[in-house]
């Protein structure tokens, strides 16, 4: 679902409307789902060496990154 909604931001953008005339909703919608179509396909290719992230770990890193940067935050 995700790779529909990029997709079809995509063709918005390349096409400058948000939403096509009659005219032209079939190419616009087709358009969409070639996009959708070969991101599934990319996404399911890509190979990497790289770990898997943990969420939790790279939200640690950033609150430290942040600390560093900014001060600690005010007690509440």
């Amino acid at each position: 679902m995700t790779s529909v909604w990029s997709a079809l931001q995509d063709v918005r953008k390349v096409s400058g409307m948000t939403k096509p005339s009659q005219a032209n909703a079939e190419v616009f919608q087709r358009a969409v789902d070639e996009i959708a179509h070969a991101t599934e396909h990319l996404l399911a290719d890509l190979v990497t060496s790289a770990p898997p992230k943990d969420r939790e770990v790279e939200r640690e890193k950033a609150r430290a990154r942040n600390a560093k940067r900014f001060g600690q935050p005010a007690a509440s």
